[in-house]
């Protein structure tokens, strides 16, 4: 496989992982806005990112009215990512 191609779709996998973690950070605010969660975009949101969190909050129970399973669950998909940008660095550098 050329490497020109296999270093465009590790890119373009890094952008979506990039696109999600923006995306759980505005869904992670509207929980301070009850209007938003409960509009199609919130329910729309809720619907992909739920299923993200799930298991953290099943782990993490919220502290008072503070829910720290989704900073939980972002600092994950923090580490997720920077852990595909070493591997695919890695083999990247192997192919060159």
């Amino acid at each position: 496989m050329d490497i020109g191609l296999l270093s465009t779709i590790f890119r373009f996998i890094l952008f979506l992982v990039q696109v999600y973690y923006i995306g759980m950070i505005v869904y992670f605010f509207t929980s301070w806005v009850p209007s938003i969660r409960e509009s199609k975009v919130g329910e729309f949101l809720g619907k992909i990112y739920e299923p993200f969190l799930e298991p953290f909050r099943k782990v993490i129970p919220p502290i008072g009215f503070i829910d720290i399973s989704s900073i939980a669950a972002i600092i994950v998909l923090v580490l997720f990512q920077r852990g595909l940008l070493m591997i695919f660095n890695i083999i990247l550098t192997h192919m060159a």
